[in-house]
């Protein structure tokens, strides 16, 4: 049995608890003994590990506090699991809260385990830049045995951000290559009333403002005006109501499919022709690679960790946040050269296998944790 890894992620469906999950899954099958430590057992853990263990977080109603203390049960359970399991390293997801309870778990554990701290863009792109909690932040940052950035712009940005001396190594997302789908892609298509002609653009998120999806409807609205065509919109957040408005006003409502959240999402990349990420803030881009492998070229905007993952002109195209018309025209000259989106196909799928594969970057992760 090789080293003993405490995972503490999130173990919903954003794409740090997909790649916390994926990573521990890797781990385990190299023979490393796995403890997760979370709220609720992670979404992407569908079957029996032998060496894979979760423990689970409960946080207790006190009448004293306000708001159930999740940071301090959290802390305790860190700790709980360090010495009863005999853990070797720490491997926490975000700064704050994961990294900060975990070293807050190592001086309260008689083991002296450590702490590896991926960053994934939340806790610096919005929590980073409230003052109130910059300086929690940097302590993780620089109490953490090694720091990793899923991107080289997030890395700046923290850099830049909190001014950290600790380095910080790029190790980026992972994707694996996608074989089995549950449907062929005519059955699929049938189901969801998509004829066999119309082209599927696809978008993924949790509709929260900063994804822009308004901006993705308005360029499919373009696009169907002159290609037959449907919208995929993957996913739910504050923002779905405002988009299901904007959906009825266009008329669109017959053209644009709300599938709320879905865990597997391969099927309905099996189906679709583009990918849209139209953020304007954006770390990384998991979901991009997830259409990459599956052959998607991906249509995304020129900021953050997004130009690290779409090639501009070869797998994809990169234009400015906001411009609703480069976007359109962008995706209407891809979807009607069969060619080129060919060749874009075809270098999506090479790109995202020879840049982002699992055992590259897992390979990365246990050079840190040696």
């Amino acid at each position: 049995m090789g080293k003993r890894i405490g995972i503490v992620c999130y173990p919903t469906v954003g794409g740090s608890g997909v790649v916390a999950t994926e990573l521990g899954i890797h781990l385990a099958e190299k023979q490393y003994e796995v403890h997760f430590i979370s709220t609720t057992m992670p979404f992407r853990l569908k079957r029996l590990y032998p060496n894979i263990y979760f423990h689970e977080v409960e946080v207790s109603n006190y009448p004293v506090f306000k708001n159930p203390p999740y940071d301090l049960a959290l802390a305790s359970k860190i700790a709980e699991v360090i010495d009863r399991e005999e853990l070797d390293v720490i491997h926490a997801h975000y700064a704050l809260p994961h990294a900060i309870c975990s070293i807050f778990a190592k001086q309260m554990a008689e083991r002296n385990v450590k702490i590896v701290t991926t960053l994934h863009g939340t806790d610096i792109t919005i929590l980073g830049v409230d003052d109130n909690l910059k300086h929690m932040i940097r302590y993780a940052i620089e109490h953490s045995d090694h720091v990793t950035a899923v991107s080289n712009s997030l890395k700046k940005q923290t850099e830049d951000a909190l001014q950290v001396q600790k380095q910080i190594e790029v190790v980026y997302n992972f994707i694996e290559p996608v074989n089995d789908t549950s449907l062929t892609e005519k059955d699929l298509k049938e189901n969801l009333g998509i004829s066999q002609h119309e082209k599927v653009l696809i978008h993924i998120s949790n509709f929260r403002p900063v994804k822009r999806v308004e901006d993705v409807v308005r360029v499919f609205s373009n696009v169907h005006n002159q290609i037959p065509s449907k919208l995929l919109l993957v996913g739910d957040g504050p923002e779905h109501l405002k988009i299901r408005n904007l959906v009825r006003d266009l008329g669109l409502e017959d053209d644009v499919l709300f599938l709320g959240r879905q865990d597997n999402v391969h099927d309905l990349l099996n189906i679709s022709d583009l990918k849209l990420l139209l953020s304007e803030k954006e770390s990384f881009g998991l979901v991009l690679l997830e259409a990459m492998i599956s052959g998607v070229p991906c249509i995304g905007t020129n900021i953050g960790g997004i130009p690290e993952v779409i090639v501009d002109g070869e797998n994809g195209y990169l234009c400015e946040v906001g411009n609703i018309e480069e976007i359109s025209n962008k995706a209407i000259q891809l979807l009607t050269d069969d060619e080129l989106w060919d060749e874009f196909s075809e270098h999506a799928k090479r790109y995202a296998y020879d840049h982002f594969n699992s055992n590259l970057i897992v390979q990365k992760y246990e050079d840190l944790y040696n």
